[in-house]
């Protein structure tokens, strides 16, 4: 591996001056990199996520010579000081590698892991503490299992930056101080999360550009800098982990962390109108949820039928149905549950078309029928990443819900997940209001939990032409599988596919909701739908937040578009 003397300093330099930006700072750097923003275009390389600072970190690891990965690494490591929520350590999820080489495409499964003590049964009368509700963190032995694969910088050249903006502190955005303010508001009795993320008075609210600082996750990071993954999992934030655990009553100890292993996998392959697509495999159910659903859909040529009308919506509706009813029947790790191989497909997906009627919606009841039981009296973050050699990355890791389980690890100071919630709680329950009780995603001590999260990258003859994922919870698929509709079958520009209004089923609970500008804009078309059967509501207020890149193959040039439902920056070389 090949250490360049320069990734240091420019990565200082970034701290010091950009990342803590002033309005005039912003300006300078746009002038620096015009093709930086909401929307980027650019020849060479690109980093697109939810947070500007983290974006110029992985820019700038692109400046130094790093790649795609060495960019992913440090802008993931950025995201767990600058966007807290989601952003992690504490966390886990999948990180899909496209070389753009020749060499095939990896998955890099960090999903979080069921500890020892856990049982099938442990959520059937309820959670109790929160603290039960994590799972062994995946994060950092996952980024570094990408380095040992692909890296081309120095591990500790990708991991301080994201320390130096920790121990420094940077101006946060308006929807960062949003979010801040009502996890404060929310968690009265947690007096370590509002120690840690809380004005200094206790009192003032959170407003744009002002600083936080994080001196205890950036101790945190500098040691995983300096020592590399064992630091989390074997030396003192393990010993503080442990310790955290042990005070709520949580089930994870130091055995937990020192066996923790992220794992290589082969992606999930189809095609689709001539493209290759690559998708998470499981213990993700994205990615054999997303090309399930594009293979149904493949025979009905929706282009001619338009975007938004009542028909193509109907057959992606109907296909969400079947796909997230083959998701709840057969899909969870790999490594303890056999999944069907047919589910991918495409003399699968010809019979579950075929059942598919032009005028009516399918009744998810009656589809279901054999797993329903009788009735008893989303947070996450994608970041999408290309250098100038094609090299392309597709990461998408979470926390499970907005802040996770809010607990912070004392002395360490970082935010653990409450994934051990994705596994199925009760076991035997299937129901309409979309508890899920099937096998394959009950709780075994050292299983990985289902998760929906959906990283894609597209290419054809063997060079990207896509690169998207969305949070957003068990709406990520079909957040995605609506992108790669609007890209590959309606040649939407990334712009107007990462805007364009988005739509979810998921079988159970059979309701569509949607987002509110179709609602309010295609008032004839979804009465129709309802005609058909389908049962439509409102979404709230969005739908995923998919930062994409896209690449024209003829010109080669690069487009980023950061998703305007949240926060995000597009930053290219």
């Amino acid at each position: 591996m090949r250490i360049l003397p320069s990734i240091r300093s420019i990565a200082n330099a970034i701290v010091a001056i950009p990342i803590c930006l002033t309005i005039g700072a912003a300006n300078s750097r746009a002038e620096q990199h015009p093709a930086s923003g909401l929307t980027a275009r650019s020849h060479l390389g690109m980093v697109v996520s939810v947070s500007k600072p983290a974006s110029e970190i992985g820019r700038t690891t692109l400046d130094a010579g790093g790649n795609a990965v060495d960019a992913a690494i440090a802008t993931a490591f950025a995201l767990a000081v600058t966007w807290p929520e989601a952003g992690n350590i504490g966390g886990g999820g999948f990180m899909l590698i496209h070389p753009g080489n020749s060499e095939p495409p990896i998955v890099i499964d960090y999903r979080e892991i069921a500890p020892a003590a856990a049982s099938v049964d442990m959520f059937a009368k309820g959670i109790g503490s929160q603290y039960r509700l994590v799972g062994i963190p995946g994060t950092v032995r996952g980024l570094k299992l990408a380095h040992e694969q692909f890296g081309r910088l120095a591990w500790k050249d990708l991991v301080e930056p994201a320390a130096a903006l920790a121990r420094d502190g940077f101006q946060i955005s308006a929807e960062l101080a949003i979010s801040l303010n009502q996890v404060i508001e929310t968690s009265p009795d947690n007096k370590e999360l509002r120690r840690v993320y809380g004005q200094e008075n206790g009192k003032r609210m959170w407003k744009a550009d002002d600083r936080l600082v994080q001196i205890e996750l950036a101790n945190t990071l500098a040691l995983i800098a300096s020592e590399g993954a064992d630091a989390f999992y074997t030396g003192k934030v393990a010993d503080a982990f442990e310790a955290e655990m042990k005070s709520g009553g949580g089930l994870i100890t130091k055995a937990d962390l020192v066996g923790y292993q992220a794992k290589i996998r082969t992606p999930i392959h189809g095609t689709y109108r001539g493209f290759d697509i690559f998708a998470s495999p499981p213990p993700s159910s994205g990615g054999t949820a997303v090309v399930e659903m594009l293979n149904i859909v493949e025979p009905f040529k929706l282009r001619q039928e338009g975007r938004w009308s009542a028909k193509t919506i109907h057959f992606m509706l109907e296909s969400m149905r079947l796909a997230y009813y083959d998701r709840a029947r057969w899909l969870g790790d790999p490594d303890f549950t056999k999944i069907p191989g047919q589910l991918t497909t495409k003399e699968y997906a010809a019979e579950l078309a075929s059942s598919i009627s032009l005028t009516n919606a399918t009744s998810s009841a009656k589809l279901g029928a054999e797993i329903l039981s009788p009735e008893e009296p989303p947070n996450t973050t994608h970041f999408s990443v290309i250098d100038r050699d094609g090299m392309a990355v597709a990461n998408t890791y979470t926390l499970e819900d907005s802040w996770g389980s809010r607990i912070v690890v004392r002395g360490a100071g970082f935010v653990l997940n409450n994934e051990m919630g994705d596994f199925n709680p009760r076991p035997g329950i299937t129901n309409s209001k979309g508890l899920i009780g099937t096998k394959p995603n009950q709780i075994v001590a050292g299983k990985r939990m289902l998760s929906s999260m959906t990283p894609v990258v597209v290419s054809k003859n063997g060079h990207v032409t896509l690169v998207t994922g969305s949070p957003g919870g068990r709406t990520i698929i079909n957040t995605v599988f609506c992108i790669l509709m609007n890209v590959l079958e309606f040649e939407m520009p990334l712009r107007d596919a990462v805007d364009a209004p988005r739509f979810h089923h998921a079988w159970m609970p059979d309701t569509v909701t949607m987002e509110s500008a179709l609602l309010e804009n295609r008032k004839t078309q979804i009465d129709l739908l309802s005609k058909m059967g389908h049962h439509i509501s409102h979404t709230p207020k969005r739908q995923g937040d998919a930062h994409s890149i896209s690449v024209n193959l003829q010109t080669g040039e690069r487009t980023g578009a950061a998703d305007r439902r949240r926060d995000g920056w597009a930053s290219s070389q």
